[in-house]
């Protein structure tokens, strides 16, 4: 079974590996395909579901609450975002302003069926609203009891240090930062790791096996697989191809292999495990297209991987690694989409 671990310094408890639904439900997979997925999810242990109200325009968070509906509420923890757009897309329909955070928590919630989520997050950092405002707005949603806790997504070390300081002069727990993290993106270990784990914050992280290019079969000199992310025109293409493009890259993660196998691992479930066994990281995203993909990546919960396999895994991959911590904040957006 999937283990549990504390979200930062509160007393959330979160399953080590949450099933998120970014780029699948309500564009990639079939719907009865996407709550087969999530029943695997919690047939194998995952308490905890990670969603926003801009995957599919608020499709997701409709199939995760279907795929949700009449397990016993208390028994799980589920996440949501807010910032970019939704709706029809109008002048307030992005950002975090009061009037966008105060809407759309409400219409999360009706479209997962529930009475509130236990994490709430700012899915970017909005330039064009005072963090004050941001902030007072979030404390209103958790008094409301429409969430528990709050979160970040993607902000830079400044940007949480000064939102964990707001938050907790308003008397909310800012617990968590969800940024993308895995062996070949590690843009955060230099800056928001410290930070974080300075103001008792975790990370709850995605895309751990870099959008399936850690699954090894992205192969160096060939085209993307049919039906792989590398072939999605919905998004998943774009998001792959700055890994995809570098050759060298490729041939690197099929020289981890050995490794895995030494293991008993596939090259996923090595992806994984070795995020949770980096320095603040609560819990691992895993998404899936298939039932038989998270049965195979929960496989990765306690495994043990020694101190020199992990040094060995960063000889192997070498240059290849981004690390720039800056690239936080170019990712940014630089005003509101």
């Amino acid at each position: 079974m999937v283990g549990q671990r504390y979200l930062g310094h509160s007393g959330l408890k979160i399953s080590e590996i949450i099933y998120g639904n970014w780029l699948t439900h309500g564009s990639q997979v079939e719907k009865d395909t996407a709550i087969a997925c999530i029943r695997a999810a919690l047939d194998n242990g995952i308490t905890t579901f990670d969603t926003a109200d801009v995957y599919a325009n608020g499709e997701a968070e409709k199939v995760m609450g279907e795929g949700l509906a009449g397990e016993r509420r208390e028994s799980l923890v589920v996440l949501t975002k807010v910032y970019w757009p939704t709706g029809p897309k109008g002048p307030n329909d992005a950002g975090l302003s009061r009037k966008h955070i105060m809407e759309s928590i409400d219409g999360s919630l009706r479209r997962l069926g529930m009475d509130y989520v236990d994490v709430y997050q700012a899915h970017r950092y909005d330039v064009e609203t005072p963090l004050e405002e941001t902030m007072q707005a979030f404390a209103d949603v958790v008094r409301a009891g429409k969430a528990h806790y709050i979160g970040v997504s993607e902000w830079t070390a400044d940007q949480i240090q000064a939102a964990h300081a707001m938050a907790r002069s308003l008397g909310v727990q800012l617990i968590s930062n969800q940024p993308q993290y895995s062996m070949l993106w590690r843009v955060i270990e230099d800056e928001v790791v410290p930070m974080c784990e300075q103001l008792g914050m975790a990370q709850i992280v995605f895309s751990p096996i870099a959008q399936g290019v850690l699954t090894g079969k992205y192969l160096p000199g060939q085209p993307a697989p049919e039906g792989s992310r590398g072939t999605d025109t919905k998004g998943g293409a774009n998001f792959v191809k700055r890994f995809t493009e570098n050759e060298d890259l490729l041939e690197r993660v099929q020289l981890l292999k050995p490794t895995a196998d030494e293991l008993g691992l596939t090259l996923a479930q090595l992806a994984v495990a070795w995020i949770l066994h980096r320095r603040n990281v609560a819990a691992a995203i895993i998404g899936a297209s298939r039932p038989e993909q998270v049965v195979e990546n929960v496989k990765a919960s306690g495994v043990q991987i020694p101190e020199g396999m992990m040094w060995r895994i960063d000889e192997i991959l070498g240059d290849v690694v981004v690390r720039d911590p800056g690239l936080t904040r170019a990712g940014m957006p630089q005003a509101r989409p």
